[in-house]
């Protein structure tokens, strides 16, 4: 059993959303303070105080006359962000995520219920100390009860309503293909089979759109609702360019899965590529990283196969005929000849190529205790084969 999100729209009423500024209040207060309690205990060189013991002091925090108002909303959610809190210095801890930080009142909100704290019940949906059912637009059904709901607001004043289930995975039926994929900025990613994919630009199709919208907003008075509306608006844009940008990802990688039973693809230190500042706005809008984690849990979902090859590989510049390597080969270059055996590549397709055959390789070397090798290793050998072309 695997956990899965399904997220819908909700559109509250005014009295509603007026308790939900109350909730999001309280968990942001509540989050804050369990921090600071933490990083003075940290100071002090005291033990941390984990969620138990802050759930403890929260108790006595509420029956104080100066903080009654925590007594106004649910107990779940506020129990819910120390949980949350633990879970962000486990993180910390296992160099998966920085020091948590404080939260802040611009920028996405959420407070996060168990299943005691909220029903639906024949299709409205109920939360905790609010009597009124939600308007929620069931896009899809729900395939089973939900452990937790989560409610969210963005910076563009939307509201949604997140849903954990747990289900078993769903696998695709078998195919007997495999790619190797090659990511880039002219094109979006190139595949072995010679497929490109142009890239879309969201961002850059919007550019001149959502400066002029930043422009109007660094005129706004701090504090007017003049700066309020014009914050809104850039943050709509935003959302815009950041949904069609997700959109795009999710047809394209569920395609990517659905048709090929193994991918090969090339790792990227995204993180060290941004700090080129020609390059940086265009490797933020492609989307790579948002797209490789999209690959990995529909692979494993659905039954793939997905191998990521050493960002030091030589993919570009390796023929895939006869394997000869390029001493250099600027980016530029969109087409070259293999000194060696003569062959005319294109840097993309023989770099997709090249990062087919070395997943073939890493395969066969994991061994099925890792990976179903023999299997893979032919699925990914295969189209070598078909082309007339081994790996070396």
């Amino acid at each position: 059993m695997k956990k899965v999100r399904y997220k819908y729209r909700i559109y509250p009423n005014l009295e509603q959303k007026a308790h939900l500024a109350k909730e999001f209040g309280c968990v942001r207060f509540v989050y804050n303070w369990g921090l600071k309690k933490q990083l003075d205990a940290i100071s002090a060189d005291d033990k941390r105080p984990n969620m138990v013991a802050l759930s403890k002091q929260l108790t006595t925090l509420k029956k104080q006359q100066d903080y009654s108002w925590l007594k106004d909303v649910s107990s779940d959610p506020l129990q819910q962000t120390l949980r949350h809190l633990d879970k962000a210095w486990n993180h910390c801890f296992s160099k998966r995520n920085k020091r948590p930080r404080f939260k802040k009142r611009r920028g996405d909100q959420s407070i996060s219920y168990t299943t005691h704290a909220f029903r639906i019940f024949e299709g409205e949906l109920f939360f905790a100390k609010m009597k009124q059912p939600f308007d929620v637009r069931f896009s899809r059904p729900l395939p089973s009860a939900p452990k937790t709901a989560t409610i969210l607001k963005d910076t563009t004043g939307r509201y949604f309503v997140s849903f954990t289930v747990e289900l078993d995975p769903q696998p695709f039926p078998p195919q007997n293909k495999s790619i190797g994929i090659d990511l880039g900025l002219t094109h979006f990613l190139t595949a072995s089979d010679g497929e490109k994919v142009e890239n879309p630009r969201y961002l850059e199709r919007d550019l001149e759109r959502l400066a002029k919208a930043q422009r109007q907003l660094a005129k706004k008075q701090k504090g007017s609702k003049n700066r309020e509306k014009a914050r809104r608006k850039v943050a709509r844009i935003h959302a815009q360019i950041a949904d069609k940008r997700r959109d795009f990802l999710h047809q394209l990688s569920t395609r990517l899965i659905r048709e090929n039973q193994a991918i090969g693809i090339e790792t990227l230190a995204v993180g060290n590529m941004v700090k080129n500042r020609k390059l940086a706005r265009g490797i933020s809008d492609v989307g790579w990283s948002g797209f490789v984690g999209m690959l990995e849990y529909k692979a494993e979902w659905y039954g793939r196969e997905l191998v990521k090859i050493d960002r030091w590989f030589p993919s570009s510049k390796t023929c895939s005929c006869c394997g000869h390597v390029l001493e250099t080969l600027p980016l530029d270059v969109r087409m070259w000849n293999c000194p060696r055996c003569g062959a005319k590549h294109d840097r993309d397709i023989n770099a997709a190529l090249n990062i087919k055959c070395a997943a073939g390789l890493a395969v066969q070397a994991c061994g099925e205790s890792h990976l179903l090798a023999e299997r893979q290793l032919s699925l990914f050998q295969s189209g070598f084969e078909e082309a007339g072309k081994q790996p070396s």
